[in-house]
């Protein structure tokens, strides 16, 4: 697989988690944060759709981005602490529901599409550019 077609993958949970925040804030409130934690008015589902537009943006900027090697490293990396925001707000504090598993699947997926991609990217390098002195 091209790393453009890899990169393009890492933009699909933007688009897919996103957007459902976007059309649909009350749902994702529902499903996705516990009872206590609900809120269900006008000001929750403004906030859920801003956090959904700007993934969908944060999305059409991967997509249409061109990522280099160390883009894919960097954001390999930059997705680390998700997974404590994950864990915490599921199993420490129970802000969300086990809905947020489907946030966690997406960034086991994005992670380890962007360690591919770093590795793809290694192949299309010249050999200076790698870092061997060569």
């Amino acid at each position: 697989m091209q790393p453009l077609h890899i990169q393009r993958l890492i933009a699909l949970p933007y688009f897919v988690l996103g957007g459902w925040c976007l059309l649909a804030p009350q749902t994702v409130e529902r499903q996705t944060i516990a009872p206590d934690y609900q809120v269900l008015n006008t000001t929750s589902a403004v906030l859920i759709g801003c956090f959904g537009a700007q993934a969908v943006l944060g999305g059409l900027f991967i997509w249409f981005s061109r990522w280099q090697r160390m883009t894919f490293l960097v954001y390999a990396l930059a997705l680390l602490p998700f997974f404590w925001f994950n864990y915490w707000f599921v199993f420490e504090v129970p802000v969300f529901s086990r809905w947020l598993a489907l946030d966690l699947i997406a960034n086991v997926a994005m992670l380890g599409l962007s360690l591919w991609g770093w590795r793809a990217m290694a192949s299309d390098e010249p050999a200076s550019a790698q870092g061997d002195g060569s």
